[in-house]
């Protein structure tokens, strides 16, 4: 790489969307800046959490915060909080085709572009890098297929499957490179999508600016709630044991607040359950949260919590939260199995729990009788996450395999198995 090399981000989520896919690629391409990349994301209006912001008319829109270019292109954008399946698609579909026509008639911009899934929609721009020569590398950051057949969401067998199964092969066999966040989504990708794939595949996991977690400091007393504190980050889906959670509420042996921060599908839900439960004075929905405070939020908690529900499908996930509350020292609870539970494991920085209301309390309780047990985690986590998931640490490898697509044109062995300044068109 010589000069300022270029690239297009294509996804689906950027800030101010308030989710761990958004403040990923937020981290991402300001560390890619510090790189000497000049960086352009391209992504649809701020939409995410659903129902939580107002529609977008605009063609484009442009801002450069932080010396990233982002790029709005108008999609359509869903307003309620549990969209249906065609305002989803909608909203998908015409951010993945306003971005392949943005890149069509700009290739020259660029000198590699990056499209990051799920959804596997955004890989339409793409295909616009593969007929034009330019380097393309495709971030895999979940099985979405999978899990929308394991959730419920896409009939198994049926033809949207197929249909997305299909596109999804082509997706990964035509790009030059393919980041995964885990080994084990590495693994699965190859088992149905190819053998092949394993010289194209490099491990960019996620992570966490650990310095600007844990300067947050502790907070003034009067900050600090009555009782101690569990807190959850991030969004409400269906793949959240979040309901369990609330249940195990009712047998802890002690006042305690469970705070959940974000917004998504499950939160009708979820209120439907505190009620029927009788745990309203324990658990409060505080809604999404500017990624900026998040820090100072878990500096006043005792536990944070990341609770998978417990499928086979998921067993690749590494949920993004994890990784923040140990930068900022707490001692997290997770359920689930598969990269999560193992992580815990190495990591020593919390418990994992089994996915029931019994077994989460019970972590809750032996968390909270010991102070010294609690900061001895919290403390093992932080650790583990600046030595090896420091966010400017990570974009490294990412950095490494573009230089080396576009110096080389080749695919490289893969190694694993403020102010804005704003103007509209």
């Amino acid at each position: 790489m010589t000069g300022t090399d270029r690239i297009a981000v294509v996804t689906q989520q950027y800030p101010p969307d308030k989710s761990g896919h958004a403040s990923r690629m937020n981290d991402v391409t300001r560390n890619m800046t510090d790189h000497g990349w000049a960086v352009e994301v391209l992504a649809p209006p701020p939409c995410f959490p659903h129902g939580e912001f107002d529609r977008d008319w605009y063609r484009t829109n442009q801002t450069t915060v932080d010396g990233v270019t982002v790029r709005r292109l108008w999609a359509w954008q869903p307003t309620e909080a549990d969209p249906g399946t065609l305002s989803r698609l909608a909203y998908y579909i015409t951010f993945a085709l306003h971005a392949a026509l943005w890149l069509t008639v700009r290739t020259r911009r660029y000198d590699a572009v990056l499209t990051t899934t799920p959804p596997i929609s955004t890989g339409v721009a793409g295909f616009v890098t593969a007929v034009s020569g330019l380097p393309w590398v495709v971030d895999v950051r979940d099985l979405w297929i999978d899990a929308s057949v394991s959730l419920g969401f896409i009939t198994e067998g049926g033809v949207l499957e197929r249909t997305s199964r299909r596109f999804q092969r082509a997706v990964l066999q035509t790009a030059d490179a393919i980041a995964v966040t885990t080994e084990t989504l590495g693994e699965h990708l190859c088992q149905q999508y190819g053998a092949d794939l394993s010289q194209k595949i490099f491990l960019v996991p996620n992570g966490v600016d650990v310095d600007r977690f844990e300067s947050a400091g502790s907070v003034e007393p009067s900050e600090q709630s009555d009782d101690p504190l569990i807190v959850y980050v991030g969004n409400i889906g269906h793949a959240q044991n979040l309901g369990t959670c609330i249940r195990a509420m009712g047998e802890m042996e002690r006042d305690v607040e469970l705070r959940l921060i974000g917004g998504g599908d499950t939160v009708p839900e979820l209120r439907e359950t505190v009620e029927a439960t009788g745990v309203s004075d324990s658990v409060t929905f505080a809604g999404p949260m500017p990624h900026e405070e998040i820090p100072s939020l878990l500096a006043s908690a005792d536990i944070g919590i990341a609770p998978l529900v417990d499928d086979g499908e998921l067993a690749y996930a590494m949920p993004t939260k994890v990784y923040e509350y140990m930068g900022a020292g707490l001692p997290v609870v997770t359920t689930g199995r598969g990269e999560v539970e193992r992580f815990i494991a190495s990591s020593n920085g919390g418990i994992h729990a089994e996915s029931d209301v019994d077994s989460i309390a019970r972590a809750f309780d032996r968390l909270l009788a010991d102070d010294d047990h609690r900061e001895r985690l919290g403390e093992s986590g932080q650790a583990y996450v600046r030595s090896r998931y420091d966010r400017s640490a990570i974009t490294e490898t990412l950095h490494e395999r573009l230089c080396h697509l576009i110096d080389r044109g080749e695919t490289a062995p893969g190694d694993a198995t403020d102010s804005a300044v704003t103007g509209n068109e």
